[in-house]
């Protein structure tokens, strides 16, 4: 005897099976509703309907309620609906509660009309229900329902159809704008729009050319409550221009050499399709020697003499029209050594030698060179296409430099020549290439390939309906490569220029909603766009104010059946969202608890039907602008059970064989009973008799022989049970049955049933299943909870098989069912169905919880953690945990606080101290016991600097050293680090790490070598980190001398850095000055810093064309490995040069990556070669840290340096432009030029050449040439002063060589006058200047004095 388990169902429209399925179906998306609209199962699984709670996510949820307008309305929180989301994909589903047994069939008219709540759920369009009493009620501002693309091609002999539909109440209207300009449409004979629809029909029956209408449309919908957008639409009519005609040479190649042949398409709207065929109208075939490139083009990777045979002509067929137009066809003239075209040769292994065409190494014919790069877009197909020439033909591989292809993306076409990657993301961005090889050689192609992304959502806006006073907000979050910017509209017209509204607050991409009121309702726009695209995207803000009313029919009658789980909905719409109370009977109080649960959504969960639930429910929906109420009658009904079930059997051929099936039901179902063959329906034949409790067979036969499933069913259950006929020969007679049927695993036990109900203890009995053909030895009995660990089950306690009822040991305040499995030597059985509940009385807590640990997490800190109690440790409700801490050393008042989760933080601790702990259990009951003390610390931090750090060195062989522990090692010392340098003079070792032991003090280093001394840095370590370091170096030999570093070639101006040098040897300390070489003009190469003593700090000196510059340097050791050292960093103020050595290969490529204060990240490649870098962007007083990484291995990088950029130059000194006496000098300058102009005026106003003879009698000779052309010399003593003089301040001139002279002005020959007068270099005169100093006037002489002699 076999037996199945029943399975149950509450319902009464059809088969319980239907119903679990309709049920699963509806958490999984699908529904029977042939409503289109709305996800029909969200509203017909759910039964209540919210305004505004259900929606997806946080950025149309609602954040706030404003409901204080009744004492008797529950404020629904934020957190209700954020669990309420999380538990349902729409916010109206169950969750993952198990099977719900409800209603099933298909659903009743009025669900169908049910669908408002899901309208304002959804994040599309809403649909306004079906009920004329609610659509005629309900307003809606317009929403784009359908519309043409963004680039919008068509035909140029059909109409021109542009799509833009929406909805809204009251319906729309609709207008367009053409080039951003309103479009006429009455001026427009040509054009109409179709009526209830913004359509736009462009008529040419009666004439016109469509490229006339082409731009960019854009429609707008508009009613009462605000205007949607549709996308802008570009309009562009389709082109198939015709090819140029042109005579065509015929191509001369000769044999092996490469061939591409042009094709150069007319350029077409959408762009021609191209394919080459022969003048006949014959493809060309295509292998890996002769292809067709991605352009268009026909690649030969070298040409035969077979090639000649046909002509080639490239196709282009364009979609639109439907043609194909043809080139005129190459021919090609082949030249070859070997003019006989033997077929036999084609099949040749070596077929090339075999004609005499020479071996070639690959090449490329497209792309050209070694490196290309391109762009894709984020979402595109990615095409990389390599095709090469050579003889052989060339073979074909790709590559992806760092990584792999993406196998689920990539695949190869054109015979391997492209790569074609589907869906491209950012990852896919890298370096690919391809490798062109034959057995002469390869070469290698490589593309870079960069990802760009149109903007794509994040967070689309969803339509946001809300209750006035409530709270909301729409978000317009996108993203794409580059960043797109966000821009909002409302209804139309940027956000900038509408009319201010208080309720409003605009924040980057959300908008806010507060207190929102009707005059709030509006459309909104969000477009987000960068260099690649755009997105618009419309989002209503509705605003309504509706009472409670039901969606579903009145006095409904729900059957369910004995022991089941069921629930109860109660359909409603509401704004302001309204409460739901359930009562029954008419009672007063409200249904919520021990056995009934009422969920968010307002559907009321009853977990165990029981004869005394039977009755009529009442639901009440109440907002502030009133209540409405509905009703539910509810009967129980007996399960079906097969209490007689049919046995296995062993028959000979031809007797007789009944199976029994006894049932029973409830009176008030109608019963069916049917039998299943091997799982299948049996056929009842002549020889077969069917009664109400047994099927009789007649004249057994071998295909008789087989499984016979019993089935019993009502509308709502049913109970199946299952036996085994074996049927054998006439000879055969078996001596044991049982050892000829094979063992199984037991069926499960049934009918579990609880009596002797206690405190602490309860008698469970069950029905065994039959343990097919293996004696059960054990029972396990299980139980699960509903408190802590819902739908969890835990072992209770194992039994013999020998029993069935057993008495079990209960915990106080645990809601108990159970389950038993029972076990053969084949295996478990499945777990029978779950028992009632049970639930027990609630006591204090007789333990607390385990493993109570303090540590700290942070330095000021000190979290407290143990282990929570189960349920059955609980005890009681509202279990929660009682903490207690105080210093350990100080003995002070017990610090206490309660604590509902597992853990707790004690801020404000004193570092590393130990502090006394406890953990106490506490339930509504009480207390538990008294718990013990536990140790904990406060959290840790670094160590200080270990003390007395001494370095002796007792011979040339060894180094002592010795140190104290740190005075304050702030948590567990776990050991010391030594780092220890060698270093000879500006040469320095390689660094070495030692680690010890915490209680280590003594160290002794073996020296390398007598000459070189050692610098030691010792820290101290805790588990925190490694704490400050003391630093020392070993005495310095008697015959050390002190390096000096090199003068510079050229003089660098230097600012000095001061430091502080510190020595164990030399208790006082002396302050040093580096020097850094600043370059005054950018870039050049950082020169090494040059460090003196002195016992003052250098002041800064700067030039007037770059501010002083502090290098930045980390001194390291080569390392053996591929590696990054030694970076330095020369500042300025707005640049800085970057130096680094390495041991990579001279092409490396490397990226210097750098990060300002405001954490924004930039990096620049560089090769290797490439420095130093010179980094350009930067600002004045700002911290930079920077790092140097190899491209093709980012792990392999140097060591993190920060540097900061100096602060802009200002000039403190006063402008020399600005001074008194400069002002006053410039001004006697000026009078004096004036002058001598006058002079030089007056002078030549005489006109005439004739001799002068001045003061000095000194006679003219022959000699003189201006004795010769009759011109006379001004150079006399009384105007000596004038060339570059100055006036003393006793009234003496005194002769001086001045930047200003006007010496220089001359052209370094003697003032004169020309012929006609003019006066010319008369301050250049120099050749008398020694003559005219030694035979000066001792009398003053003033420039008035001059004027008054020279008149």
């Amino acid at each position: 005897m076999r037996r199945q388990a029943a399975s149950g169902a509450a319902g009464d429209a059809g088969r319980a099976a239907a119903r679990v399925a309709d049920s699963a179906d509806c958490t999984r998306g699908r529904s029977p509703c042939p409503c289109r609209l709305i996800d029909f199962c969200a509203v017909w699984d759910a039964g209540v309907f919210l305004a505004s709670a259900a929606r997806q996510g946080a950025p149309s949820g609602v954040t706030g309620r404003r409901l204080n307008e009744a004492e008797t309305l529950n404020s629904v929180r934020e957190d209700q609906f954020q669990r309420l989301e999380a538990a349902r994909p729409r916010g109206l589903g169950h969750g993952a509660r198990g099977p719900v047994l409800r209603m099933a069939g298909p659903p009743p008219p009025w669900a169908c009309t049910a669908i408002l709540l899901c309208a304002l759920s959804l994040s599309g369009a809403i649909e306004i229900p079906m009920d004329p009493s609610i659509q005629n009620e309900l307003s809606q501002p317009p929403t784009i329902t359908k519309q043409s693309v963004k680039d919008h091609i068509v035909d140029p002999r059909d109409n021109i159809l542009i799509e833009c539909e929406a909805k809204g109440n009251p319906a729309p209207s609709f207008h367009w704008t053409r080039n951003s300009k309103f479009f006429n449409i009455a001026k427009d004979p040509r054009v109409s729009m179709r009526r209830r629809s913004g359509t736009l029909v462009i008529d040419f029956r009666s004439g016109g050319r469509p490229e006339e209408y082409e731009g960019e449309y854009q429609c707008f919908a508009r009613n009462k409550f605000g205007t949607a957008l549709s996308n802008r639409i570009r309009l562009q009519v389709s082109k198939s221009p015709l090819w140029p005609k042109e005579n065509l040479d015929p191509v001369v190649v000769q044999e092996g050499a490469p061939l591409t042949l042009q094709c150069n398409p007319p350029p077409g709207l959408p762009s021609p399709v191209i394919f080459w065929m022969s003048s006949s109208m014959e493809p060309i075939t295509q292998d890996k020697r002769v292809s067709q490139g991605h352009n268009g083009d026909l690649y030969f990777s070298n040409v035969m003499l077979q090639d000649m045979q046909t002509d080639y002509s490239c196709n282009a067929r364009f979609h639109f029209t439907h043609t194909i137009q043809q080139k005129n066809p190459f021919n090609l003239k082949v030249l070859t050594n070997h003019p006989y075209n033997d077929s036999s040769l084609r099949n040749h292994p070596d077929m090339y030698s075999a004609r005499g065409v020479a071996e070639r190494t690959p090449s490329f014919m497209y792309p050209q060179g070694t490196a290309s790069s391109q762009m894709v877009l984020r979402g595109m197909d990615l095409l990389l296409e390599c095709i090469a020439s050579g003889v052989p033909t060339p073979d074909i591989a790709w590559y992806k430099k760092g990584g792999d292809l993406p196998s689920d993306k990539a695949k190869f076409e054109n015979f391997n020549k492209a790569l074609r990657i589907t869906n491209v993301s950012e990852e896919d961005s890298g370096e690919y290439f391809c490798l062109a090889s034959n057995k002469m050689g390869s070469i290698r192609h490589t593309i870079s390939v960069r990802v760009k992304a149109a903007p794509y959502w994040l967070d689309e806006p969803k339509n946001l309906i809300l209750a006035p006073g409530e709270d909301g907000r729409l978000v317009c979050r996108a993203n794409g490569n580059p960043k797109p910017t966000v821009q909002w509209m409302v209804n139309g017209e940027p956000l900038q220029s509408a009319p201010p509204n208080p309720n409003r607050e605009v924040a980057g991409d959300t908008i806010i909603f507060r207190d929102t009121q009707i005059s709030s309702r509006a459309v909104y726009q969000c477009n987000t766009s960068n260099e690649h695209g755009y997105l618009l995207a419309n989002a209503f803000v509705s605003v309504l104010d509706v009472p409670p009313r039901m969606l579903s029919p009145r006095n409904q009658l729900i059957r369910v059946i004995l022991y089941n789980r069921t629930r109860l909905d109660c359909p409603f719409f509401g704004s302001p969202i309204p409460t739901l109370r359930w009562f029954k009977n008419g009672q007063g109080s409200n249904l919520d608890g021990g056995n009934y649960h009422v969920y968010e959504n307002g559907s009321l969960e009853i977990k165990m039907i029981r004869k005394e639930d039977q009755g009529i429910y009442t639901c009440v929906a109440t907002n502030i602008l009133g209540k409405a109420e509905n009703q539910v009658r509810l009967e129980v009904k007996d399960p079906t059970r097969i209490y007689r079930m049919p046995e296995d059997q062993v028959a000979k051929r031809g007797t007789t064989v009944q199976l029994e099936c006894r049932v029973k039901h409830d009176p008030s179902l109608k019963l069916s009973v049917s039998w299943l063959k091997d799982d299948e329906p049996l056929y009842i034949s002549n020889r077969m008799k069917k009664e109400e409790d047994s099927l009789t067979i007649f004249g057994v036969a071998e295909r008789d022989q087989g499984s016979y499933t019993c089935v019993a069913s009502t509308e709502l259950d049913q109970d199946l049970a299952k036996a085994h006929l074996t049927v054998l020969a006439d000879q055969a007679t078996p001596t044991n049955r049982l050892a000829a049927l094979p063992k199984g695993r037991p069926d499960r036990p049934r009918d579990l049933e609880l009596t002797d109900l206690a405190e602490r203890s309860v008698r469970l009995t069950w029905i065994p299943g039959d343990d097919n053909n293996s004696p059960i030895t054990d029972y396990v009995v299980q139980f699960e909870e509903d408190q802590f660990q819902p739908g969890v089950w835990h072992d209770h306690s194992k039994f013999p098989g020998s029993v069935n009822s057993a008495v079990l040991r209960l915990s106080p305040y645990v809601n108990y069912q159970f389950r038993v499995i029972a076990i053969n030597e084949v295996g478990s059985s499945h777990p029978s169905l779950p028992s009632e509940r049970y639930r027990t009385s609630g006591a204090p807590p007789e333990s607390n919880p385990s493993d109570v640990k303090g540590e700290g997490s942070r330095k000021n800190n000190m979290e407290i953690t143990w282990t929570p109690m189960n349920a059955t440790s609980a005890f009681g409700p509202n279990l929660r945990y009682i903490v207690k801490w105080r210093r350990r050393e100080t003995r002070e008042a017990w610090n206490n606080v309660t604590v509902w989760g597992s853990r707790y933080v004690v801020g404000q601790t004193p570092v590393y101290v130990p502090y006394e702990i406890r953990v106490q259990a506490e339930n509504d009951f009480g207390k538990g016991p008294e718990p013990d003390t536990v140790i904990g610390y406060s959290g840790e931090d670094l160590p200080s600097a270990p003390r007395r750090f001494r370095v002796r060195q007792p011979n040339l062989e060894t180094i002592n050293l010795e140190w104290d522990h740190p005075e304050h090692p702030n948590g567990i010392l776990i050991g010391y680090t030594l780092k220890y340098v060698a270093f000879n003079g500006t040469k320095v070792g390689k660094q070495i790490v030692e680690n010890f032991s915490p209680n280590q003090t003594k160290f002794t280093v073996q020296r390398a070598d007598p000459v070189s001394r050692y610098r030691f840095s010792l820290s101290a370590r805790t588990q925190v980190g490694s704490g400050e370091a003391v630093t020392e170096e070993s005495p310095a030999p008697p015959n050390e001398a002190t390096p000096t570093a090199a003068p510079p070639t050229s003089p660098p101006t230097t600012v000095g850095v001061p430091r502080t040098v510190s020595s164990t040897d030399a208790p006082a300390t002396a302050a040093t000055t580096e020097a850094t070489t600043v370059p005054t003009v950018p870039p050049v190469a950082p020169t090494t810093a040059a460090t003196t003593e002195a016992t003052a700090t250098t002041a800064s000196t700067t030039t007037t064309e770059s501010p002083a510059a502090t290098r930045t340097e980390i001194r390291e050791s080569a390392p053996d490995e591929q590696s990054i050292w030694n970076v330095t960093v020369l500042p300025n103020s707005k640049w800085a040069n970057i130096t680094w050595k390495h041991n990579f290969g001279p092409g490396t490529d490397f990226v210097v990556e750098y990060i300002d204060s405001n954490h924004t990240k930039k990096t620049v490649p560089v090769k290797a070669q490439a420095q130093p870098l010179q980094l350009t962007d930067l600002y004045p007083g700002m911290t930079y840290t920077l790092r140097i990484y190899s491209r093709d291995n980012e792990g392999i990088s140097s060591a993190v340096i920060t540097f900061m950029t100096s602060a802009a130059y200002t000039n403190n000194q006063a402008d020399i432009a600005t001074q008194g006496w400069f002002i006053g000098l410039m001004c006697a300058v000026a009078l004096l030029v004036l002058i001598l102009l006058i002079v030089c005026f007056i002078k030549r106003s005489r006109g005439g050449k004739y001799p002068v003879r001045e003061k000095k009698d000194v006679p003219l000779g022959p000699e003189d040439p201006k004795e010769e052309d009759g011109s006379f010399d001004y150079s006399d003593e009384d105007n000596k002063p004038l060339q570059g003089s100055q006036t003393s301040l006793d009234g003496t001139i005194k002769q001086q060589e001045s930047d200003d002279s006007l010496v220089d002005y001359g052209e370094g020959g003697e003032g004169q006058f020309n012929e006609d007068g003019s006066f010319i270099g008369q301050y250049t005169v120099k050749k008398d200047k020694e003559e005219t100093e030694g035979n000066e006037s001792s009398e003053a002489t003033s420039p008035v004095n001059a004027i008054y002699s020279l008149a």
